[in-house]
């Protein structure tokens, strides 16, 4: 029964993209940004819905109060592709997600996020990379009124793994002002990493309150959203065995 599912939703997920974002590159240029936005969420918002529907992957959301109204800086947990589907779906302010560039590549996915003004990024160059999203993040922070989703542990991580985070989003915050909002989830346990077949359950996705760059450098900040985090992870996946770093 588990394998139907995942077979139905992957058949509902890729048919699903390729209309959709065949609609959305033909459309998409001709639409005020703004329109274009609410366009393209449309289709992560499917997708949270088939996941609960087809799959039985329900959410629950902690922490709400602590979101923003002006400027804010996301570091997120990131275990699976779900929450890059949840957060636009979710979420109520217009996103930027920093990505690594190679995902322009990818067909129909790709096509599509080149038409919302991300930030694509070549992760092999270093300062230059921080150079480039810090340019663009101030107009996307200041004058576009986005918020800045940041993985600061640059790819999926599996369930109980470590990986220290990357200091680019407290950098950023340093730089800027803007206050970083730490995300714990656990995902991962539902949509595993790589893997076809989905688990039924409930995500857990607990955001933290604002933490604000004061006096501190990117490294002090950053060490603060890495330990509510991981804390966080503690007190929402008790259960979960923990791996020391390598």
């Amino acid at each position: 029964m588990p394998a139907a599912r995942a077979v139905v939703f992957l058949l509902f997920q890729g048919g699903s993209l390729a209309f959709w974002a065949t609609l959305f590159v033909i459309t998409g240029p001709f639409l005020p940004f703004e329109s274009r936005y609410r366009l393209a969420i449309q289709w992560p918002r499917m997708m949270v819905w088939a996941s609960r529907v087809l799959l039985g992957i329900h959410y629950r959301v902690l922490g709400a109060e602590h979101l923003p109204k002006g400027p804010a800086i996301l570091l997120s947990k990131h275990e699976s592709a779900w929450e890059t589907l949840f957060y636009p779906a979710f979420l109520p302010k217009t996103l930027c997600f920093v990505f690594k560039r190679e995902l322009l590549w990818v067909p129909f996915f790709g096509w599509g996020i080149s038409l919302l003004r991300m930030i694509a990024i070549d992760r092999g160059k270093g300062t230059e990379a921080f150079d480039q999203i810090l340019s663009q993040s101030k107009k996307v922070l200041f004058d576009e009124q986005r918020w800045i989703v940041f993985f600061p542990e640059g790819t999926r991580v599996l369930p109980g793994d470590y990986r220290r985070f990357k200091t680019g989003g407290t950098r950023l915050s340093v730089a800027t002002g803007v206050p970083v909002i730490p995300v714990a989830m656990n995902s991962g346990d539902l949509w595993p990493r790589k893997s076809f077949l989905k688990r039924q359950g409930t995500i857990t996705v607990s955001f933290g309150p604002p933490l604000l760059p004061e006096s501190e450098d990117a490294t002090t900040l950053m060490a603060k959203v890495e330990s509510w985090i991981n804390q966080e992870m503690q007190r929402i996946s008790p259960d979960r065995p923990r791996r020391a770093p390598a």
